[in-house]
């Protein structure tokens, strides 16, 4: 594309990622204060992408620059009844569970890191045979039985120089985040063992009904488990039960409809995080007394999704809006997040989750919180920024194979000026600021030249014509064929597999165009189809998916233990619950809304490859089936089932309990050796006292980290 309509470069826009600039009228207090209503964590693009190992490139001002891997998540550190690195609570003699990093106690016959490695070793296997894709650092830790390192070394051709006419992608070695963790050799494994294509039925369980599970893998080939861990955060007994009882076509179709499903008695308590209910004006003027009471709406936002995700009936609708969260993604944490990032997740993500995306995309690129996170509300027509043009192309619709050239972001980009935030923190259009003259953008054209009369006080006629241009823009876009695909695409990988078949991603995205990114059919499409059934044990859990299954699992309740004492008079012990997950999901690596960067995490095993992560889930699923912490109410591991009188029945009963199968006969006996007993022992409901450590062992299987 010619470089027509380009205005002149000037030095504003060489400028790398304003992540932290000081949107003025709602900067809260001191940013570099501790615990000042505003944003009190390091720079949010610093240090690049955050998943380890990750060999991408940092962007700066869209240019993509070679860099180093970003430093992991903090080592583990106790997240007590009062948050993140508060005093451990005391705990009964007797009843402390050792952690993973314990040395192995002399005399017992299987050690406790060694079995624990052994148990969960496989747990990332999608193959069933493949090896973990384990760092050296795991393989110390643990012995030499562990496998080779999968993550391998890639070279990045990354360059600062990109002629208009180039396409973005051609400076990448990968084409986009989720594929450049899959150009690794784990990634290479995993391909050999997807399903190669299918077909779609006239619904999903005839799809279920007719489709044979061929893949190897460790879980249980039963449909009805299959599609509660996939359209779930965990299966539960309840939910296991409610899709057999109300069949796997009727219980989808309650799903795609949340409206009608009653609210839990978790997300009746979400009053008690006191900044949810705001809006954006009330959260302005209310700062200082928000403020007072230590909240933090940017970090109630998550808190509450994680309720949500949590406790919510309504899980598939909770599914989409982190898979929107992660592909339309708005970090929590920027500065301008604590007054507006609640409103993007009711007004946009969650108002649009199941509906039409290109709706979705253009009321996120009018809304107060993207346009201030990618810096639009500085863009105008004699200074550019190119930010969210560039993000909207690459990352909320064609992705960067889309078809798109530099030619075509700096035209976008000359659109969109213009667009912006006011001094009451809502949108607005300044047509005097926006760069009038014909545009060219991936096959779409348009005059943008208007008849008004005074540019500096025009009607709300002549403002509604130019925000008509830039929407038609942005429906083009989210409507194009390669919108179709790239959604398409990420769907069937956060569904099906990370090697999702071709076939389905063609039908899915057949499905969108014809439907005009209206997202429920691509779903039916998705569930009626027989790769998705074909798919079992295709996916792992990412680690906030892996803690919050275990709190599904486990059947905590949201409501305080009768021991709860309740020392923090600014919050409830609901609320300061969800803070400590929170807090704990912040040392794991993942969280809602948690990365840092415009193209959310990635949805891919060989992402989440860490030793540390792996062990510091497991030692928080112990702190779980412990129930230590009051703010929540626990079912006593003993109470889980009714315990059978041998330890290997016991075993048995528990599996089936918390993972919905019965785990093999090497998985068993290894968790056996954790408790150091027979198979044939007699054994009380405590499993002799072992019972903690057992629950943790059957978490720590390939059937709990496998969706």
């Amino acid at each position: 594309m010619a470089d027509q309509n380009v205005p002149p470069r000037r030095p504003r826009d060489d400028r790398g990622w304003d992540g932290r600039q000081q949107h003025t009228p709602d900067t809260y207090g001191d940013p570099s204060a501790s615990g000042s209503y505003g944003y009190d964590s390091p720079h949010p693009y610093q240090g690049g992408y955050r998943a380890q190992g990750d060999p991408r490139e940092q962007y700066v001002d869209g240019y993509a620059y070679n860099a180093q891997p970003a430093p992991g998540p903090r080592g583990p550190q106790w997240v007590g009844p009062e948050g993140l690195g508060r005093p451990a609570p005391a705990r009964p003699a007797g009843a402390g569970l050792p952690t993973l990093d314990d040395d192995d106690e002399p005399g017992r016959k299987v050690g406790r890191r060694k079995a624990m490695a052994a148990i969960g070793g496989t747990a990332a296997v999608v193959a069933g045979g493949a090896a973990l894709a384990m760092t050296p650092q795991f393989r110390d830790l643990f012995g030499d039985e562990a496998a080779a390192d999968a993550t391998g070394n890639t070279v990045t051709d990354g360059t600062a120089a990109r002629p208009s006419g180039q396409q973005p992608s051609t400076v990448r070695t990968y084409t986009e985040q989720n594929e450049s963790y899959m150009g690794s050799r784990a990634g290479e494994a995993l391909k050999k063992n997807a399903p190669a294509g299918g077909r779609t039925f006239s619904g999903p369980a005839a799809a279920a009904a007719a489709t044979e599970v061929t893949v190897k893998t460790v879980l249980a080939k039963d449909p009805v488990l299959h599609l509660a861990r996939r359209a779930t955060f965990g299966a539960t007994p309840a939910v296991v039960a409610d899709i057999k009882k109300q069949g796997i076509d009727a219980w989808i179709r309650s799903q795609l409809d949340p409206d009608k499903i009653e609210p839990s008695k978790a997300e009746l308590k979400l009053s008690e995080l006191p900044t949810q209910s705001l809006s954006v004006q009330q959260l302005r003027d209310q700062r200082d007394k928000l403020n007072d009471m230590g909240a933090q709406p940017e970090r109630e936002v998550v808190d509450a999704t994680l309720a949500r995700q949590i406790w919510s009936k309504r899980q598939l609708f909770e599914v989409m809006v982190d898979f929107w969260n992660d592909f339309l993604h708005v970090a929590a944490d920027f500065d301008g997040g604590e007054v507006y990032r609640t409103s993007f997740d009711k007004d946009v993500v969650r108002k649009h989750a199941l509906g039409s995306y290109p709706e979705m995309l253009v009321a996120a690129n009018k809304h107060p919180a993207l346009l201030i996170y990618l810096n639009q509300k500085d863009s105008r027509k004699d200074a550019i920024n190119e930010n969210l043009a560039r993000e909207n192309l690459e990352l909320y619709s064609v992705g960067v194979d889309g078809g798109y050239k530099e030619g075509d972001v700096r035209q976008a980009a000359m659109l969109q000026t213009g667009r912006g935030v006011d001094d009451k923190g809502q949108y607005v259009l300044r047509v005097n600021q926006h760069y009038m003259g014909k545009v060219k953008i991936l096959g779409f054209t348009h005059a943008n030249t208007f008849s008004i009369k005074d540019v500096n006080n025009p009607t709300a006629k002549e403002i509604a014509a130019v925000d008509a241009a830039i929407d038609k823009y942005i429906t083009y876009i989210a409507l194009h064929p390669s919108t179709a695909k790239y959604v398409a695409q990420s769907l069937a990988t956060r569904f099906v597999s990370d090697t999702p078949p071709k076939s389905l991603v063609d039908r899915l995205a057949k499905t969108y165009s014809s439907n005009n990114g209206m997202i429920k059919p691509v779903l039916m499409t998705l569930f009626s189809s027989s790769e998705f059934w074909a798919a079992v044990g295709q996916k792992v859990r990412r680690p906030m998916e892996y803690l919050v299954a275990t709190y599904r699992t486990l059947g905590v309740s949201p409501e305080a233990s009768p021991k709860n004492n309740n020392g923090d008079n600014k919050r409830t012990p609901f609320a300061r619950g969800l803070r400590q997950i929170h807090d704990k999901l912040r040392e794991l690596g993942q969280y809602p809304m948690g990365q840092p960067t415009p193209d959310g995490y990635p949805d891919v095993y060989v992402a989440w490859t860490s030793a540390g992560t792996m062990v510091n889930g497991w030692n928080e699923a112990g702190e779980i089936v412990a129930g230590y912490r009051t703010v929540f109410t626990y079912t006593a591991p003993e109470k889980l089932v009714k315990a059978p009188a041998t330890a290997g029945a016991y075993v048995d009963a528990l599996s089936l309990r918390l993972v919905g199968q019965k785990l093999s006969t090497r998985e068993k006996n290894l968790i056996l050796g954790v408790a150091g007993v027979a198979a044939t022992a007699k054994v009380d409901a405590t499993f002799n006292g072992a019972i903690t450590a057992v629950a943790r062992a059957i978490l720590a299987s390939p059937q709990h980290h496998l969706r």
